[in-house]
């Protein structure tokens, strides 16, 4: 058997206890596709914005400034494309239609109503930080710092903010969530009405993720902008093809007629299953045996919806779970399949 590292267990515990307890964390990750109002997974009323983040994260916000995520806020609504999307749709605000306001900016509750305050930005794929933004940045005390910080603190710090809703990264899966939960695109009547595409169907988060818009500045000296490790690369990749599986399935639940959205989400679910099946060829990993078998149990068709939620739900909880307890060091067989760094975008 393989020998894990001490620390990624340690940490995997607090996860897999938190993925038992609740499934999938209370605040965020069950947001259902056929919801058409505010983006359910990020509460307007729970956003503090990327200002809150910055005083301890300016390495990171400085990278953010400068990705799509964050200058689309200005550009999105003078593009071409996306004013022939609107027109179709009858958008007379890109920041004020929920056709937009999912996946393109975060919105806040203030005393007007609710605003965006930005494009795609921290709390979009962290979480809205109200509830646990206090627990994360704080360390055990007046005077601990994160490198002093104990063992024990550490772990109870992440997992009550893993409890209050934060999807932090020690867990790939989270991660992966955050990433596919727009680039599957949730919304039938903007792909068939409005002529949006049915997804980035290209998306790999591997290579999506490691280049432009990559902030790794807390695993090393807090000054440079590291790659991930080999180790977690592994972990990145099978999390991004369960995670695909997993949405791609609540887009073909979301589908009401046979038409570009339905067809190319349960297209996508199938060649995301297909994929899995491939790399579970090579890795032979228990639990990924139990995510084949729950697609497996399914039939792809409209008027479908309950069990294709259902069995995106126990993709998503098994998916944590997976994250949690398989160390990357068990997954080198797909080594040779992961994105290189030529190919990171």
């Amino acid at each position: 058997m393989l020998k894990l590292n001490k620390r990624f267990v340690l940490l995997s515990l607090v996860v897999l206890s938190l993925s038992l307890s609740f499934g999938m964390a209370p605040n965020a990750q069950t947001a259902d596709p056929r919801d058409t109002q505010l983006d359910v997974h990020l509460n307007p009323h729970d956003v503090m914005g990327v200002e809150s983040c910055e005083k301890c994260h300016a390495a990171e916000i400085s990278v953010w400034k400068q990705t799509p995520h964050s200058t689309t806020f200005l550009t999105l609504h003078r593009q071409a494309e996306a004013q022939q999307i609107a027109g179709k749709l009858g958008i007379s605000s890109f920041k004020n239609d929920s056709a937009c306001i999912k996946c393109h900016y975060t919105m806040q509750a203030a005393l007007s109503g609710i605003e965006a305050i930005s494009g795609v930005s921290c709390e979009s794929c962290h979480g809205a930080a109200k509830n646990w933004i206090n627990v994360h940045n704080e360390y055990g005390g007046p005077g601990v710092t994160r490198e002093s910080e104990t063992a024990a603190h550490r772990l109870e710090r992440l997992r009550v903010s893993i409890g209050a809703g934060m999807r932090n990264p020690i867990n790939v899966y989270m991660v992966a969530q955050s990433c596919y939960r727009c680039h599957t695109v949730p919304e039938e009547r903007l792909v068939n009405v409005g002529g949006h595409n049915a997804g980035s169907m290209d998306f790999e988060i591997v290579a999506w993720s490691q280049g432009s818009v990559r902030h790794n500045f807390l695993r090393s000296d807090g000054q440079s902008n590291q790659p991930s490790s080999p180790e977690r690369l592994r972990q990145m990749f099978v999390a991004g093809m369960i995670a695909d599986l997993e949405f791609s399935l609540r887009a073909t639940a979301a589908a009401t007629e046979k038409a570009t959205f339905g067809v190319n989400a349960a297209s996508r679910a199938s060649r995301a299953a297909k994929r899995l099946a491939a790399a579970q060829g090579k890795l032979s990993q228990p639990m990924l045996d139990e995510i084949l078998a729950v697609y497996q149990s399914i039939e792809l068709k409209l008027n479908n919806s309950n069990q294709l939620i259902e069995a995106a739900d126990s993709i998503a909880a098994l998916g944590i779970r997976f994250a949690a307890t398989v160390d990357g060091s068990q997954l080198s067989a797909i080594e040779p399949y992961i994105p290189s760094q030529d190919r990171w975008k």
